[in-house]
């Protein structure tokens, strides 16, 4: 090694403290590429999740641009924040946007709601700022130590049934049926010479792509997702699936859909402009506090599980940097929402590059240079269909319902108010309403179970917020 390089990896090492965290400079990298593969289908999923309203209103037109604009915003939010984990917090933690958040975003205030891609970016916005604020004041902590063990536990499994519904559904897997509500696709179809078997193909390409990631994930293979998706491609390419003629090599198409929708396009005034100002201001106040509880215990949760693994537990019990750890969340997400993307959170994929060594910034800082990167893979991420992104979703509801096994069945107090955290996620299209309906049942349960000590004031609080949200606002 020459003395250029010794002192270019001297200084690597003196700021992140490789060698002091017994780790190396060949480790710190090989874990940073790890969490990107790991990670990168997101890249892929973030912008077809954000656009698909607008593939079901019918506006394929928009869909194409905010999937753009949404690609290049996905890259430079998941780069800012993973940055800030390397340089501000110096941990190994990798930041993008939320799978299960995005899912929030597109299908319940978008959607759901009416609002735009534009004024539901001022949502996420405002999300960020807030999270700022009380992580710098110390909010946080009191807010957090206020959600009682029997919801928070629920949360993380919850989502994952609900982005689980979502991907099935987008792979065509279980579709509508009036009598039952729901069903599975027919795949006998084949028979009958005259059906469209487009559904059919799609739903088998998804399940083929959902096996290739659970078998790849049993051996540990990194990157399962990753894999199952490009192999799920593949699969589609003879099944009239895969459309190659979707491959543009217009990049500068993307850059130009991401400055006409999706950079600094915040509508803040076709947000508050409504028929009643007060009806209005509370809306969006519950939206943001949806957002910010739902980043907030995702972060939470997942810088304590990565924390351990990597040993960056102080001597009380703390994660190391934890506050730095959870500003960078906040600040990704105030930042992401200027670039046109939903809410970024440190995700949980994180674990692959620590699994494999990764114990400091330099970690991340690899991570979030290959982000940066990503931007140039835009021609192949333009020919990979939704049935080859769904299982991903499947997959990744199936690792987050792992978590209930956290879950307090015993006592009826924890496990009612569990259960419907759990349940009105999914089958509400809701994740805002899962958290809700936890924090109502919990109190009540408590309440007239003779268990008023449970309950603390600030969670009697944000359940009357909350209860005060379904008496005045409809949901849509």
């Amino acid at each position: 090694m020459n003395t250029d390089t010794e002192n270019k990896t001297g200084i690597f090492d003196n700021f992140f403290g490789i060698t002091q965290s017994k780790s190396n400079m060949s480790t710190e990298i090989l874990a940073g590429f790890t969490t990107f593969i790991t990670i990168a289908y997101i890249l892929i999923l973030n912008p077809q999740v954000l656009a698909d309203p607008y593939v079901i209103m019918g506006n394929a037109a928009m869909a194409g641009k905010i999937s753009n604009g949404v690609f290049i915003g996905t890259c430079i939010g998941a780069f800012i924040g993973t940055i800030l984990c390397s340089i501000y917090a110096k941990v190994p933690f990798a930041q993008a946007p939320g799978m299960g958040l995005n899912a929030f975003f597109a299908y319940t205030v978008v959607l759901g709601m009416g609002y735009t891609y534009g004024q539901a970016l001022v949502i996420v916005f405002l999300s960020g700022i807030f999270f700022i604020v009380i992580t710098a004041v110390g909010l946080r902590e009191a807010i957090i130590r206020s959600i009682p063990d029997a919801v928070k536990t629920a949360i993380t499994p919850g989502i994952g049934l609900f982005i689980t519904i979502i991907g099935l559904k987008n792979s065509g897997l279980v579709v509508g049926n009036p009598a039952t509500l729901v069903s599975m696709v027919d795949f006998a179809q084949w028979r009958n010479p005259e059906a469209d078997l487009a559904p059919m193909m799609g739903a088998l390409v998804a399940l083929i792509g959902l096996i290739i990631m659970g078998i790849l994930h049993a051996k540990k293979v990194k990157g399962s997702i990753l894999i199952g998706i490009v192999a799920s491609t593949i699969v589609g390419i003879p099944l009239g699936v895969t459309h190659l003629s979707n491959f543009s090599l217009d990049i500068g198409a993307k850059f130009s859909d991401f400055a006409e929708v999706s950079f600094m396009k915040m509508d803040f005034a076709g947000l508050f402009r409504g028929e009643s100002m007060i009806d209005t201001v509370f809306t969006v106040v519950m939206l943001v506090i949806s957002f910010s509880l739902v980043n907030m215990f995702d972060s939470i949760g997942t810088l304590l599980g990565a924390a351990k693994q990597s040993g960056l537990i102080d001597e009380n019990g703390e994660v190391v940097r934890m506050k730095q750890a959870l500003m960078s969340d906040a600040i990704s997400t105030a930042a992401g929402s200027m670039v046109g993307t939903s809410t970024v959170t440190t995700v949980v994929e994180s674990s692959a590059g620590i699994a494999e060594g990764g114990k400091t910034g330099m970690t991340s800082f690899v991570t979030a240079l290959l982000f940066l990167g990503s931007i140039i893979f835009a021609p192949i991420v333009s020919i990979v269909p939704g049935a080859a992104t769904a299982p991903a979703l499947v997959f990744v509801g199936i690792l987050m319902l792992s978590n209930i096994k956290d879950v307090d069945f015993r006592d009826m107090t924890n496990a009612l108010p569990a259960f419907c955290t759990i349940v009105f996620m999914p089958f509400t299209y809701s994740i805002a309403n899962g958290i809700a309906l936890g924090l109502i049942t919990f109190c009540l349960m408590k309440i007239f179970t003779q268990k008023r000590g449970e309950v603390k004031a600030l969670t009697l609080i944000i359940s009357i917020v909350f209860v005060i949200r379904y008496i005045f606002m409809t949901l849509g």
